[in-house]
């Protein structure tokens, strides 16, 4: 007796359905591609049971013709391909002839289709993979497909299927992805009876606003980048509107869904500056290069892409996504084309200071931003003198105004044309600082500060081991530590940046990043969140008053220096409050 032996046709597509057809998301997905790629533009979905009990798709797309309805249910046919050529440049979403199929060994599954030129259509059904004859059928022109009573042919992976609530939200999910790449087709979902979705055909951004909502719209940023026969564009939302997961992040590849390492790689790596705590971007992008230039043969599902010069579009999608996050400053986030409505004309502050707009971007040199010109620096006589002028200048050319108040300590209140800017100083200032750390890094011109008396303080063994072997280290980043005693340490110079902070607990934390990273990687992949700490400590703190020569330096440096719309761990710096939403609070105009 023979211990090997051939299964049977019914088995082996049972087991190979199970690569294809998971649960009913992925019979769903299966069946709207055909119907994106017979060319529909109306797509109408019904499901009973989250797709459990019935999954029903009808479209208008061409039809399948007579003498193929029969192929359409048999493994491995497909009018997609033809040959190994076809398959390195696969335009359509399907092309494996598997999924039908899958579904007809695993379920009972109707088609009624009719192609244009045709005088009626045409219906088969299959059930356990036996297959009843063509027979005709009423049907416009378009396809429509049923799938019932989804692994009713394999119990055992029915029982793995969750309730029809999570069933269906799977499902939903899946139409959501497809809606989002193809805004010039109508979808429609209905569940157990009750309509729930309705998508009408519409432009991208329409179609962007219907299924991520009004507030992603009004934040996200627009990307637009090709080189190479690569093109990048879609929406990305501001580090201040983020998620808990990667869910929220879509991706496409020539039109499909992709769920792909390397590009997540570089979405994390593009953001690593602005988002933190485990907090996700929320993206919609579609990524378009010559279809042999990628593979979509890796999984049967289809979601997974190998690109033939990966480094390439890593680079492209890094690049892109930090190109278009440096345009998140106050100068690029207000939209001064959109003020106001009323026509009362509020007076400008008087007794601000000018402010010269040509000034070097380090102009915060009380804060220890360096030796660059400082409005401080502008005497009393000057100030006096040029008061009538500073009447003439309009204060609605810069995008935060001129600052009129401090808010306990902690916010700045300045006027601008829309109405009011708050802005989190501490918050602010700690980006400004990160910024200006990291061009100094990246350009290597540190400049740094002699401690007229030098900050000492007590360390343990191990730490002053560390300070000793590291010199070499600590002076590429702008600190001079030596040892003064059995355990002691002074700290004698800085960065210019940091002068005005918590010396010594930016030395500790240095001394800290370098016992658990060491020197190398410290300088290598931890040097931002170094940086970053270094900024946290060194920023303004709360309840400092400050000038309002002072609000207003730290105002302009935020519409001139990148990423100021949050700080270093993701949370906005300022908020514009519009002076009508001001004016409804005091009901003025009603």
């Amino acid at each position: 007796m023979t211990r090997i032996h051939s299964l049977d046709r019914v088995l082996i597509a049972q087991i190979a359905a199970g690569e294809v057809i998971e649960r009913p998301a992925s019979a769903l997905k299966e069946l709207v591609e055909n119907s994106i790629d017979a060319g529909a533009r109306h797509i109408e979905i019904s499901l009973i049971d989250g797709g459990i009990s019935k999954i029903e798709v009808i479209d208008d797309g061409i039809g399948i013709f007579h003498e193929d309805l029969a192929l359409a249910l048999t493994p491995h046919a497909t009018s997609k391909i033809s040959n190994l050529n076809d398959l390195q440049s696969v335009e359509s979403l399907g092309f494996r002839g598997e999924a039908l199929a899958s579904m007809a060994s695993v379920a009972t599954v109707t088609i009624i289709t009719r192609e244009q030129h045709a005088s009626h259509g045409y219906r088969v059904q299959s059930r356990a993979g036996r297959m009843t004859e063509v027979i005709p059928a009423a049907r416009s022109i378009g396809t429509s497909i049923v799938v019932d009573e989804l692994f009713s042919e394999t119990p055992a992976r029915r029982k793995f299927l969750k309730s029809s609530n999570t069933e269906f939200a799977h499902c939903d999910e899946v139409l959501k992805r497809m809606a989002l790449s193809h805004p010039d087709i109508e979808f429609r979902l209905s569940h157990n009876g009750k309509a729930l979705r309705h998508w009408p055909q519409a432009t991208h951004q329409l179609r962007l606003k219907a299924l991520f909502g009004e507030e992603f719209i009004k934040g996200a940023l627009t990307v637009d980048e090709q080189a190479g026969g690569v093109r990048i564009e879609g929406w990305i939302s501001r580090p201040t509107y983020s998620s808990s997961n990667r869910e929220s992040q879509y991706v496409y590849v020539n039109g499909r869904f992709v769920r792909d390492k390397l590009i997540s790689h570089a979405l994390r790596q593009a953001y690593q500056d602005v988002l933190h705590h485990q907090r996700f971007p929320v993206v919609a992008l579609f990524i378009t290069c010559p279809f042999d230039l990628v593979d979509v043969n890796v999984h049967p599902a289809k979601t997974e892409v190998r690109f033939r010069e990966p480094q390439t579009i890593h680079q492209l999608v890094f690049h892109g996504l930090s190109k278009t996050l440096d345009k998140t400053n106050p100068s690029q986030s207000v939209d001064v084309s959109s003020s106001v409505t009323h026509q009362n004309n509020y007076p400008v502050l008087q007794n601000s200071l000018p402010i010269d707009s040509t000034r070097s971007v380090s102009s915060l040199n009380q804060f220890g931003f360096g030796q660059s010109m400082s409005l401080n620096s502008l005497k009393p006589t000057q100030g006096m003198e040029r008061d009538q002028e500073s009447r003439d200048i309009n204060a609605f050319s810069y995008p935060l105004g001129f600052a009129i108040a401090q808010l306990h300590g902690i916010y700045i209140l300045s006027q601008n044309e829309q109405g009011l800017v708050i802005v989190d100083m501490h918050a602010a200032h700690e980006r400004i600082l990160y910024e200006q750390l990291k061009l100094a890094i990246k350009n290597q011109v540190i400049q740094k500060q002699q401690l007229l008396i030098p900050v000492t303080f007590r360390v343990d063994p191990i730490a002053l081991n560390l300070v000793h072997e590291n010199q070499e280290v600590l002076n590429q980043v702008g600190f001079e530590l030596s040892v003064v005693g059995p355990d002691i340490l002074a700290l004698r110079s800085v960065p210019v940046l940091l002068a005005k902070g918590d010396l010594e607990q930016i030395a500790r934390d240095l001394i800290g990043e370098l016992l658990q990273y060491g020197s190398s990687r410290l300088l290598d992949e931890k040097h931002n969140q170094l940086l970053s700490t270094f900024a946290c400590h060194a920023a303004v703190r709360a309840h400092r008053q400050l000038t309002v020569t002072e609000m207003n330096a730290l105002l302009r440096d935020m519409e001139l220096i990148d990423r100021t719309d949050q700080c270093n761990h993701g949370r906005p710096t300022w908020r514009q409050v519009g002076l009508s939403e001001i004016d409804q609070w005091f009901l003025r105009g009603q």
